[in-house]
């Protein structure tokens, strides 16, 4: 092995231990501790005077093996500055999963040291940094309490990011949105100490294909007066994992200049309860017109969003796509890291899927089922907000959204989770981002730079 600064990570697959480049001491360590190569194990090589020469890391079998595997051995060392060597494949997944690995939110730690990687020989270090930093602004957002980012702060933060990206950025916000036609927006954020508000990003030609994007941005879901159990407030903070996630995805698309017109709309609110809080039983009227009999006052997000996607379907986007992190429902369907894809356009949501899947990004197509359409119907009004009988959740949530849009070329939703209860590989426990490495692989095939 040579010698340098940096420490080695030598990759091993499962039974290939007598491949690797290491002196037949190092070798009768690893099979005195059981080292075979198995998928995420991390063992310490110690050289001739018991120093620290390095480690071996196990990437697994070939079958099944995540294109992000590197993640496990981000996650697991120590800070330092570290070099793949050995059979660790594509070198820009490589690099891609061992920072996403390593990621650490250090906001309101003292220690912020964390390991780093040499990109390996051959990697593309510009999609390394544009799809590592399209993650942690998803997961620094999510990760940060409600306290530190509510609506005023999120706004700050996205004035911030539009601004060192050269977007252009438009706010109505307060009683504007009422005068504007975001009446839903209005209604699910008036309650709070700090406005609701709708935030308008763009950027590109005009000439160029648009791409819009929406994100929900429910900074903090106490439900409003379907008041919420305490224990189901505690992630409460990750409500805004939607419009995380559209942010991360829309720093990929300007990073790597793609050929769109793209638009971020972020409906931002906090559903608090007051005495102006929006209440169970009333009948809102949407910006498109239609009129919203609401059923639970925690099923708030699809009606922000309904707003937003309204106004965003109005000039006749190529794509448009919104994230949410919108219903137990899809966690029950799919559990905490598969979202669950719902699109007006089957090629397009094979393709996602495909993207997601050699991404490490996982999206799994979801129907449109039009018959559940009854399972939202009101006697007062066009539709319910809140599906009865308790079935069929995360789609009839998909299919309210569906009413709101009518001249999009292609319409996405992917109701998102936006946390990792458990460290995956590549992801840390916490705010996670969901979608944006599949999204972005799509459009930087129909739409390159």
């Amino acid at each position: 092995m040579s010698t340098t600064a940096t420490i080695p990570v030598i990759c091993v697959e499962e039974g290939g231990l007598a491949a690797a480049d290491i002196t037949s001491a190092q070798r009768g360590w690893a099979d005195a501790n059981g080292f075979s190569g198995q998928r995420g194990r991390l063992l310490a090589l110690p050289d001739e005077q018991s120093a620290l020469a390095g480690y071996l890391f196990g990437t697994g079998p070939a079958q099944g093996r995540p294109a992000l595997v590197a993640g496990f051995a981000g996650a697991a060392l120590t800070a330092g500055s570290y070099r793949l060597e050995g059979a660790h494949g594509d070198p820009t997944q490589a690099a891609i999963g061992f920072a996403l690995g390593a990621y650490r939110f250090d906001r309101y730690r003292q220690s912020k040291a964390t390991p780093v990687l040499s990109l390996p020989a051959d990697a593309d270090a510009d999609e390394v940094a544009r799809l590592v930093e399209a993650a942690r602004i998803a997961r620094d957002l999510i990760n940060t309490p409600a306290n530190d980012l509510g609506p005023d702060a999120f706004e700050r933060e996205i004035r911030d990011f539009a601004t060192a990206r050269n977007m252009q950025i438009k706010v109505i916000s307060g009683d504007d949105l009422l005068d504007a036609g975001f009446p839903m927006i209005h209604a699910v954020g008036r309650a709070a100490a700090e406005p609701p508000r709708l935030i308008d990003l763009t950027w590109g030609y005009d000439g160029d294909p648009k791409v819009t994007l929406v994100g929900k941005g429910v900074t903090f879901d106490t439900g409003g007066l379907d008041i919420k159990t305490s224990a189901s407030m505690l992630l409460m903070k990750k409500d805004m994992g939607g419009a995380a996630n559209v942010l991360g995805l829309a720093h990929a698309i300007v990073s790597a200049g793609l050929k769109v017109r793209l638009r971020v709309l972020i409906p931002v609110v906090e559903n608090a309860i007051s005495a102006s809080a929006f209440r169970p039983g009333d009948v809102l009227t949407s910006r498109k017109g239609i009129t919203v009999e609401i059923g639970n006052t925690d099923a708030e997000g699809r009606l922000i969003l309904a707003d937003a996607l309204a106004l965003a379907d109005e000039e006749s986007p190529d794509l448009l796509l919104d994230m949410a992190t919108l219903t137990g429902a899809a966690r029950v369907a799919l559990g905490p890291d598969l979202p669950p894809l719902y699109s007006t356009d089957d090629g397009l949501a094979r393709a996602l899927m495909v993207a997601g899947a050699a991404a490490d990004d996982p999206l799994w197509q979801m129907p449109l089922w039009h018959p559940y359409d009854s399972m939202m119907s009101s006697k007062i009004a066009d539709v319910n907000n809140a599906g009865s009988g308790g079935f069929a959740g995360s789609v009839t949530a998909a299919l309210f959204l569906r009413r709101f849009v009518a001249n999009a070329k292609a319409w996405v939703h992917l109701d998102i989770y936006g946390w990792a209860p458990e460290a995956r590989v590549a992801r840390p426990q916490g705010g996670t981002d969901q979608g944006i490495r599949a999204v972005y692989g799509v459009l930087r095939q129909r739409y390159p730079a």
